[in-house]
């Protein structure tokens, strides 16, 4: 079984209460696929209830990247969440473990 992370690096960082992940594909081909099957839709259904606001995806070709913006993510943001991290700095790695199609 593959993995998300078998085909991409992430980054993940915070502003208030806004966490943005970005998913950066190892090779172009890895790219091809990411940009044909990581849609908005699928990131907000897999993080579940951890984001209950929108998700927008941003499309960084010339880098081969993805950024997403997870609003509503971080329970308030760093000074009003009572969550282990409230800076979202683990929502990269949580996504890079998504079961990829093969």
């Amino acid at each position: 079984m593959r993995r998300l992370f078998d085909l991409a690096y992430g980054r993940s960082g915070d502003k208030g209460n806004i966490a943005n992940v970005s998913v950066i594909a190892r090779t172009p081909e890895d790219y091809a696929e990411i940009k044909a099957k990581l849609t908005a839709e699928r990131v907000k259904a897999f993080y579940g209830d951890l984001v209950p606001g929108n998700v927008i995806r941003y499309e960084l070709d010339n880098i081969e990247a993805l950024n997403f913006v997870l609003h509503g993510a971080l329970d308030g943001g760093a000074t009003r969440s009572l969550r282990i991290d409230p800076l979202g700095k683990s929502l990269a790695g949580i996504l890079l473990s998504m079961e990829w199609d093969t």
